[in-house]
């Protein structure tokens, strides 16, 4: 009798969590200041992000999911989870945004206006 691939394996072996996306974090001006690198997002992820932010506000939780997922080019992290406080005190709203909504999905600016637009 062949052995049957167990449903939760087919669908998890389907996704390639490795895969990376790159954001170019840029100045008003269009200069590049940095590339961070993000892996899909899991619900371990998310969770791990809600215990770490303390609290159940999504402004904090998105940027510990920011602090947690972010890797330089070579695969280190980018952030340590205590730089969540100091990248919303001392960070532009609108680059943090970006960054967070490129993390979760949205793309960058002008995916956000298409969304908007849909």
């Amino acid at each position: 009798m062949p052995a049957t691939t167990r449903t939760v394996d087919l669908l998890t072996g389907a996704f390639d969590l490795t895969q990376r996306r790159r954001f170019d974090v840029k100045k008003e001006d269009g200069t590049v200041v940095l590339s961070l690198y993000f892996t899909p997002i899991t619900r371990a992820d998310r969770k791990r992000a809600t215990g770490l932010s303390g609290t159940d506000e999504a402004l904090d939780i998105s940027t510990q999911m920011l602090c947690h997922k972010a890797e330089l080019e070579d695969g280190t992290k980018a952030f340590a989870a205590a730089d969540a406080v100091k990248l919303q005190r001392e960070l532009p709203e609108q680059v943090l945004n970006e960054l967070e909504l490129f993390l979760f999905g949205l793309g960058q600016a002008e995916s956000l206006e298409t969304a908007k637009n849909d």
